[in-house]
């Protein structure tokens, strides 16, 4: 496979992300989460490996390292999903789970004790945020570090639910299943112990997706531009040309001047709006513009609407339509 030389650099900056990323998750975890006092559980592989670590400490007496668990696990589960996610997910999936397992590998020892001594609170949410934004720098650049991550993609790719909900719902159930597990499997943890372990652990639930989504939808952010200038066929070219956006001309009257006029309408994502200023004062420095932020731009160039539509219970009877004739000119 032959890649140009922008779309090369393009590959290997988003490779670069995405470690940056996964280590950011990683120190989140390793440095605040998993050192914390009063044994915190969160979902995720990352929740699961501390659970089994726990229990083959508990049972066994000796530990599972981290970065084990997060490899065995998430190669299963990229097995399962490949048809769904697809061969270009489930190789930056599996890139990822090679970087998050040498992270924890990495982290585990280095951080035997919190980073702020008696401030679980702050321990946590420090590295809840981390975690997030890290995840969310991960899926901008469409790689995962696995995981519930996987089952979230899968579930995105199936319909219109966020990542960070659907990381939600399979965090909670992981969250709930480890709980349920140190009752059964650890007669010193008792109820005491599970108020702060699911308080923080609820803490995290919900501050991790809601990092990553505002991570996700800030870069997916859209604007639209509505441009008011007797110059408006410059601006229109230069901005089909520069940002490479396409724009809508719609036919207006100034009702003060009684004159026809030419609307511009544009739609662009949140980062590129200081470009089309910058086109539209170049041109015109006393344009009338005005800018407002969509919830959502679906369409070419911009998101997919990912929606199952309904079948319907009985086909209605439609008339017969007549076949067309073809005229030979």
């Amino acid at each position: 496979m032959e890649f140009k030389q922008p779309q090369l650099w393009l590959r290997v900056r988003d490779y670069f992300i995405i470690m940056f990323g996964i280590a950011m998750y990683g120190l989140g975890f390793c440095a605040f989460i998993a050192t914390a006092p009063d044994k915190v559980v969160i979902g995720g592989m990352a929740g699961l490996s501390q659970v089994i670590d726990m229990i083959t400490w508990g049972t066994m007496g000796f530990h599972v390292p981290y970065s084990v668990t997060i490899f065995t696990v998430n190669i299963l589960m990229l097995i399962v999903a490949y048809r769904i996610v697809g061969r270009t997910f489930v190789i930056r999936t599996l890139f990822g789970v090679l970087c998050i397992s040498t992270a924890f590998a990495v982290f585990q020892p280095m951080f035997t004790a919190p980073p702020v001594e008696g401030q679980t609170f702050m321990d946590v949410i420090i590295g809840a945020v981390l975690c997030g934004l890290g995840i969310g720098l991960v899926f901008i650049h469409n790689g995962s570090t696995g995981g519930t991550d996987i089952v979230a993609a899968v579930a995105s790719k199936k319909s219109n639910v966020s990542i960070g909900r659907a990381m939600i719902y399979f965090d909670l159930s992981v969250i709930s299943f480890s709980v349920l597990l140190k009752f059964m499997l650890q007669p010193d943890f008792n109820f005491q112990d599970a108020v702060p372990a699911l308080v923080y652990g609820v803490i995290t639930l919900f501050v991790i997706p809601f990092m990553a989504d505002t991570m996700i939808n800030t870069n997916r952010m859209a604007v639209q531009f509505t441009i008011f200038s007797p110059y408006w066929e410059d601006i229109a070219t230069a901005i089909n040309n520069e940002a490479q956006r396409g724009c809508t001309v719609l036919n207006g009257m100034g009702w003060y001047s009684k004159k026809d006029t030419k609307v511009l309408l544009v739609m662009c994502r949140k980062i590129e709006s200081v470009t089309i200023f910058r086109i539209i004062k170049s041109i015109d420095k006393d344009a009338f513009i005005t800018q407002a932020q969509v919830n959502g731009v679906y369409g070419k160039g911009f998101d997919e609407i990912k929606l199952k539509m309904r079948k319907p219970n009985h086909t209605p009877d439609l008339p017969e339509r007549p076949a067309p004739t073809a005229k030979i000119v």
